[in-house]
């Protein structure tokens, strides 16, 4: 057990990660040794940053605190502290149920570990975080919250209501991480469509990606988590002008059918959706639409389904991730609906799903053998070279693998142009030109 050392554990998403960043960097500056998803933790002291979206999220971060506790009983921990999304909503039940956890704290409160760790709390910018990605690039959230209030998510009662980040502050945070060698940002909140319309009155995404992308050193900007109903298409004109914007757009639109729409309290339309999905790829052209589907919400007939799988082979979305209804307690569905589609169902549905997905996936990969592409190298990996190409982000997306032998010594971090030669189901290869 090493006494100084802090064992940090993120879960979640990448929001949960930037606040873990966050936490890192205050504990360094008080004079500690973290450790950031340590395999073997070795720490006097252990902090997981928790995620309470949906049940397996739960489930894995009851999983987690309860093996360090574990650990704990036996002597190879003397300190626990829980922090996240999960101890923000059931900070008190937990406290009852896991009586060996030390201290819990919510999702905006963890500054308060420093403290309580009886170390000083640095006075540095607010922003400053230790990055646990590669340099290269990093995760900026520009807001907290949602104000929507879609049936089956129960975000908006563990975030609190929408609240953007001031432009400026956002480009101050740019220019720092620049400062800290970072080339490509992953813009990212709960929902991007909404932001500015809080402090602005009216949505400002648009102004804020064209002006990141006008400081010098910001090579690559990627937008994620857009929300159908009321997207900006002001947007669209900075993504198409600005060489720094990737040509990539991830927006959740969940279902297809009215009926379902309507259930899931979306705010949209059969019509408007395909309505949007035409004028992104009219005014953006080459775009990789990134989406999110949900199988088997409340009330999902069969006839809904077909209509969903029609949707997904009509629009043949460039890259698709899809997840079965999850009944969280207090959310609308679970309030007012009944969690009616039986869970083999749900599995059947998710799995036909993925599987038209998959194909269209086989063919677009195909098609780009031949092209050439500009890619950025994450890492090497035994023989290759690991990259990625403006239209993939980081963990969830395709990646491209260079012959380190054939290519020579590559720089991390460095862009290459390449010439696909090889597509295969979840990657591409290709040889730097």
């Amino acid at each position: 057990m090493r006494k100084n050392q802090i064992d940090l554990i993120t879960l979640g998403c990448s929001k949960n990660l930037i606040d873990s960043e966050r936490v890192m960097y205050l504990l360094q500056e008080a004079g500690y040794n973290v450790v950031h998803d340590s395999d073997k933790p070795e720490g006097a002291i252990a902090v997981i940053n928790t995620c309470g979206f949906i049940g397996d999220a739960k489930e894995e971060s009851i999983n987690m605190i309860l093996n360090f506790c574990e650990r704990k009983k036996e002597g190879k921990l003397q300190k626990l502290y829980v922090m996240g999304c999960l101890s923000e909503r059931y900070r008190e039940q937990l406290r009852e149920e896991i009586p060996e956890v030390d201290a819990f704290y919510g999702k905006f409160d963890y500054p308060g570990l420093v403290k309580d760790l009886g170390r000083p709390m640095s006075a540095g910018l607010c922003y400053e975080r230790t990055l646990t990605t590669p340099p290269h690039y990093a995760y900026l959230r520009i807001a907290e919250g949602c104000n929507r209030h879609c049936s089956y998510c129960v975000i908006p009662l563990i975030t609190g209501k929408y609240k953007s980040r001031p432009i400026e502050d956002i480009l101050n945070e740019t220019k720092w991480l620049v400062s800290q060698g970072v080339k490509e940002f992953q813009l990212i909140a709960q929902d991007l469509t909404y932001y500015g319309i809080d402090i602005y009155s009216k949505s400002k995404i648009a102004e804020l990606v064209n002006r990141m992308a006008d400081i010098e050193g910001v090579e690559w900007i990627r937008l994620h988590y857009a929300y159908p109903a009321g997207f900006p298409r002001d947007l669209l004109t900075v993504m198409n002008m600005r060489d720094n914007v990737c040509k990539y757009l991830d927006l959740a639109f969940q279902h297809i059918s009215d009926h379902m729409l309507t259930l899931m309290r979306r705010g949209i339309t059969t019509g408007q959706t395909y309505e949007l999905i035409d004028t992104i790829r009219a005014e953006v052209p080459g775009i990789y639409l990134r989406t999110t589907l949900m199988v088997g919400h409340p009330g999902e007939t069969e006839e809904d389904f077909e209509e969903l799988l029609d949707f997904v082979r009509r629009v043949r979305f460039e890259r698709m991730g899809a997840f079965a209804y999850s009944d969280e307690e207090n959310s609308y569905s679970n309030l007012h609906y009944e969690d009616d589609v039986p869970e083999e169902v749900k599995q059947s549905r998710l799995d036909k799903l993925m599987s038209v997905q998959q194909e269209i996936s086989l063919q677009h990969n195909a098609s780009l053998e031949g092209s050439d592409f500009k890619v950025i190298i994450d890492r090497k990996e035994g023989d290759y070279y690991v990259a990625r190409t403006q239209y993939d982000s980081p963990e969830v997306d395709m990646e491209v693998l260079i012959d380190a032998k054939q290519s020579g010594k590559l720089a991390v971090g460095g862009f290459y142009d390449v010439k696909i030669t090889k597509a295969e189901e979840f990657d591409l290869y290709g040889v730097v030109l």
